[in-house]
């Protein structure tokens, strides 16, 4: 499908009359300045990396870090500045040589946890020996206190005391006061495939019940996955931000569940359904799927994103996802504002905070 460029020439000519008007009449505020000036010196546009599914990117110590499925291994792209990824080198940082756990390597994340003897990332994977249902979670450990590993494998998550159920996608929750609950997609569950929590001791190990979390699917209803937490500073209200609807699909969507401070999160009351899907496709901009996501903050902290992967043709395909960013805000109401996905025409202005090039 063709694209039309109309639209893109319009915001670029735009974006270069701002420029003008910032520097010829000085009539518009700081702020504005700010962004014109970012749009010009760090832009970037969507995606960030191509064949980029179930996206997890973060900022630590000056750097990004992009991982993306694979299917065989776990692989991490570098760079200082978040359009810098887009050409960055993939740098294998985990894999797999026991046949049971190193086909299906879907949705690693990164968490920097204390395990005890100072922090460490902690990387999660799924994977599985390439038999249907066999998936399990599983998590390696940092040698030292660098994302970039290198790793030793750790352990297999039990996500039930028997190690008989499907287990994908696991993330960490960590609550206010500490206390680290694991989330993860699961079968079975009453709806196929969904949410499940369960209380953790320490990093590589569960404990107590798995917990059934009930999430809409806003009208897919079999698929409930990729589960991450988020949290505005200065507020105690913890959301779960959630996929609906198969991965190869147009309809592929963001749901959304919350929780209060002080409320547990093993019991399923506990947890509020937002009434409406909250990230939804953009036939306009033809952006398809948008879902598995995850969060980061800009260098400086003062900006909230969100990364996540997204199809470019409606048809159903697992091929066409590629890994994409852009800032979200919060409303009044302390509920996150994540608006529509963008075009891959839309230039994106960098975050702030970040070097000059």
């Amino acid at each position: 499908m063709q694209r039309s460029r109309t639209g893109a020439a319009n915001r670029a000519l735009a974006m270069a009359f701002g420029v003008l008007l910032v520097v010829g009449f000085g009539a518009v505020s700081a702020e504005a300045q700010t962004k014109a000036a970012r749009a010009t010196d760090g832009s970037f546009k969507n995606p960030l990396k191509e064949r980029g599914a179930d996206p997890w990117l973060m900022h630590h110590d000056g750097w990004y870090y992009l991982a993306a499925t694979t299917g065989g291994d776990v692989r991490v792209r570098k760079a200082r500045r978040l359009g810098g990824l887009k050409t960055a080198v993939d740098q294998i940082v985990w894999k797999e040589d026991d046949p049971s756990r190193n086909k299906g390597v879907w949705a690693p994340e990164f968490h920097r946890l204390d395990g005890g003897d100072g922090p460490r990332w902690y990387l999660y994977y799924t994977g599985s020996d390439g038999k249907e249902p066999n998936h399990r979670m599983y998590v390696v450990e940092s040698e030292g206190d660098d994302p970039m590993g290198p790793y030793t494998f750790k352990a297999k998550l039990l996500t039930d005391p028997n190690d008989e159920f499907y287990a994908i996608d696991g993330t960490v929750l960590t609550m206010p006061g500490g206390a680290r609950y694991f989330v993860w997609c699961g079968r079975p569950s009453p709806v196929g495939q969904g949410l499940y929590i369960s209380k953790m001791a320490n990093p590589w190990t569960l404990e107590g019940p798995r917990v059934y979390l009930k999430a809409e699917g806003f009208g897919c209803e079999h698929v409930r996955e990729g589960p991450v937490a988020l949290r505005q500073d200065g507020h105690d209200r913890t959301f779960l931000i959630y996929s609906a609807c198969g991965a190869d699909t147009p309809d592929y969507k963001l749901g959304m569940l919350s929780i209060e401070a002080g409320a547990d999160p093993m019991e399923p009351s506990s947890w509020k359904q937002h009434p409406k899907p909250v990230f939804t496709r953009n036939d306009q901009a033809e952006v398809y799927g948008p879902g598995h996501n995850s969060f980061f903050r800009s260098p400086d902290g003062k900006e909230y994103w969100i990364a996540y992967h997204a199809k470019s043709e409606e048809e159903r395909d697992y091929s066409d996802r590629s890994a994409r960013a852009q800032p979200f805000t919060w409303r009044p109401d302390g509920t996150p504002d994540f608006g529509q996905p963008a075009s891959v025409d839309d230039v994106i202005a960098a975050p702030s905070g970040e070097p000059e090039r």
